[in-house]
């Protein structure tokens, strides 16, 4: 006997299955990080939706009180009208441009979770020993 052997062989059955659950472990662990990242951005997407709204919706409230202003003043005999006519109409282009911007961040979010199963769906077919799906 030239030495003694504290565990198994480098290349023993062992030591690949203990070298496949580490790298599983990895995976999981990257899939998971990934996972984590994309639902903050879909909360963030969510939040400034709903911030956007909000503000459209209190633009929107402030041109319809001053609508009904100028409505009230319209028998008066001055420029009043001008003034509350500019008024709510710059208060309605707030709220058209936060309805806007709010529908925009709406279209264009993407599908929720798309790069997590994107990754999947690469692992499985590397696993499975067909070739990884093409990323568009």
């Amino acid at each position: 006997m030239t030495g003694t052997a504290s565990g198994p062989p480098s290349g023993g059955l062992m030591a690949s299955i203990l070298r496949l659950l580490a790298t599983l472990s990895a995976i999981g662990r990257n899939r998971l990080s990934l996972l984590a990242v994309e639902l903050e951005e879909e909360r963030n997407r969510v939040l400034a939706v709903l911030a956007w709204g909000a503000v459209a919706l209190l633009l929107l409230v402030f041109g319809l009180v001053f609508v009904a202003l100028l409505l009230a003043v319209v028998l008066w005999d001055s420029h009043r009208l001008l003034a509350l006519g500019g008024i709510a109409v710059a208060f309605l282009a707030g709220a058209g441009t936060c309805w806007w911007q709010a529908t925009r961040i709406l279209r264009d979010g993407g599908s929720l979770f798309s790069a997590s199963l994107g990754e999947l769906a690469q692992d499985q077919a590397l696993l499975g020993g067909a070739e990884p799906p093409a990323q568009p």
